[in-house]
């Protein structure tokens, strides 16, 4: 008697700058017979690299990296790699960043709660051509409506979070200092913020920036 020709495997990149929990996650999925982790990475630009390198069937990608967060690694992959899926796992779930993901062809978007077992699960519907959310952070994303801030508005906002000067901020996003000021100026009215830094930060709990 022959032996059944086996099923092929779907090849996985894990990324994730926590080392042990990316560590762990590789180990639980490796039980699964039809699951194969070809690459690892610690920050966005590695995951990147380790896609281009490797060609994985589906992305696994912590939303918050160091260099790109996923949703930007999600963004290149799209247009380099269109055949890779890409499933965000993330702590942080704010409705901004969901609404960020799907825009940049995000196929799975699930917190780090989610057990080892329904990720596989999940993984294997998103290699499918099948979208899944989670229910909780698809629920917040609609309650939170859209960001009221224009996509120059919010590029500046993110060269501000880190506090630099509107000089710095200028020489980041090749515009003029008066314009950065305005921009900022706009963003801060339509929070309903203080100052900027207020605004960052209303603008990071709902996943705008």
């Amino acid at each position: 008697m022959t032996s059944a020709t086996p099923l092929p495997r779907v090849r996985l990149l894990l990324a994730d700058d926590e080392h042990l929990i990316r560590g762990a996650l590789a180990t639980l999925l490796a039980l699964e017979d039809d699951l194969l982790v070809v690459a690892e990475a610690a920050t966005g630009p590695e995951a990147l690299a380790m896609a281009r390198a490797h060609a994985p069937d589906v992305a696994v990608l912590d939303l918050q990296m160091p260099g790109a967060d996923g949703v930007r690694v999600a963004t290149s992959l799209r247009t380099e790699l269109p055949d890779c899926k890409v499933l965000i796992v993330t702590s942080h779930g704010r409705p901004g960043h969901l609404k960020r993901a799907l825009e940049a062809g995000v196929r799975g978007f699930v917190p780090k709660t989610v057990s080892a077992q329904r990720l596989a699960e999940i993984i294997r519907a998103v290699h499918a051509g099948n979208r899944y959310v989670d229910p909780e952070l698809a629920a917040d994303a609609i309650a939170a409506g859209d960001s009221p801030l224009t996509e120059r508005e919010t590029e500046v906002l993110e060269y501000a979070a880190d506090g630099a000067p509107v000089a710095e901020i200028a020489e980041r996003a090749a515009l003029s200092q008066g314009t950065v000021r305005n921009y900022l100026s706009s963003a801060v009215s339509k929070l309903g913020a203080e100052n900027r830094h207020a605004a960052v930060r209303l603008a990071r709990e709902r996943g705008w920036v």
